[in-house]
């Protein structure tokens, strides 16, 4: 049976940490807690459920923090998390059966970030989190760090579940990556994707544009780039370049099959300009898209289930298409059952005298 070391840094994250170290006592031979300068109880709280507790001065790096923490660790087995994760007993038991394991020195699991109505997950992407310690490993990036997965890699469906009750820093990470250019530093192709998404996110969308595009011609991960292009997309929309968005978006096309969400944003592209019949064929190819979280990427499933089957249900009501308008209901019911909209649609078919079941 290997041994498993739980890292973690955190900084003022006393009302959060209980609850993520509550979860994994059973199952971490070794709980490490890294504070990067708290300014409230993080320590204390901390030290309720290990003497591990650690001081590393903060410094805009967050793999600087992480290889601290990872050099603390002594067990067989490393895993990370954030102060502000959850792991359900189900899934508690599933990384306690990894322990058992030999056959791997990476094991990527979800990472579950944002759910619907029932607290089911809905946006949802891969991590690399359990490690093997003795073929040492090293954090990459200031922020959005990560480390390059070698060796024997597995997926487990173990789900983390990201739990976040207070927003970060307001422009932390685009100014961290601000000071990294100021300084000289060139990017990497996976810097470059982030600091574009960054710029976008602060509604910087003539800059994001510019980084991006200069990413999307490099090098770089193609899930990365189909990424890149729908972030085109919504940039060049906000700037009111619509043509020029939809240019972006096919753009992402060049990389891997269309993915559910640039489905539905196309298949809104064709409702705005009252191309019906090319919006429906585009929520129809949401609904069949290939796509999984395991594969890599960012996947948020409302874009393969509810969402698109909720726009085929209006759209085939208003071309008088009572029944298939009342399949896609039910269909996109069967993936948000709580969803008002879907109940409210459900009443109102029945009041048109159409029901029955999926």
């Amino acid at each position: 049976m290997n041994t498993l070391s739980i890292c973690l840094i955190a900084k003022d994250e006393e009302a959060v940490l209980p609850r993520c170290l509550g979860c994994i006592k059973d199952i971490a031979d070794e709980i490490v807690v890294v504070d990067t300068g708290s300014r409230d109880n993080t320590a204390a709280e901390a030290r309720k459920f290990t003497q591990n507790v650690c001081f590393f001065e903060w410094r805009d790096d967050f793999s600087a923090a992480r290889n601290f923490s990872f050099a603390q660790a002594h067990c067989d087995l490393i895993m990370w998390l954030d102060a502000d994760d959850v792991i359900t007993e189900e899934n508690i038991a599933k990384i306690a059966a990894l322990k058992s394991r030999d056959d791997f020195d990476v094991a990527m699991l979800p990472y579950a970030v944002a759910f619907d109505e029932r607290d089911n997950p809905t946006f949802v992407y891969y991590r690399e989190r359990i490690f093997r310690r003795a073929m040492g490993w090293e954090w990459q990036g200031a922020v959005h760090e990560a480390i390059t997965p070698r060796g024997r890699v597995i997926n487990c469906d173990a789900c983390i579940y990201h739990r976040k009750i207070r927003q970060n820093e307001p422009m932390r990470n685009l100014r961290i990556y601000q000071r990294l250019i100021s300084e000289g530093k060139t990017l990497t192709p996976r810097e470059k994707f982030y600091y574009g998404r960054e710029l976008f996110f602060n509604k910087m969308y003539s800059e994001s544009i510019a980084v991006l595009s200069d990413f999307i011609a490099g090098e770089g991960w193609a899930e990365n780039k189909v990424e890149a292009c729908r972030t085109l997309c919504r940039a060049f929309t906000a700037l009111g370049r619509a043509d020029e968005a939809v240019k972006a978006l096919a753009c992402g096309f060049l990389f891997s099959f269309p993915h559910a969400e640039d489905c539905c944003i196309l298949a809104a592209h064709f409702e705005d300009v009252n191309d019906l019949r090319s919006a429906r064929y585009w929520y129809e190819r949401a609904l069949d898209s290939p796509e999984r979280a395991e594969d890599g990427g960012f996947v948020d499933k409302n874009y393969s289930g509810f969402f698109p089957a909720m726009k085929l249900c209006v759209l085939c009501d208003r071309a008088g298409d009572l029944k298939k308008a009342y399949y896609y209901n039910e269909l996109a019911g069967s993936f948000r059952p709580d969803d008002a909209n879907y109940i409210y649609n459900k009443n109102y078919f029945k009041s048109k005298g159409v029901e029955g079941t999926l």
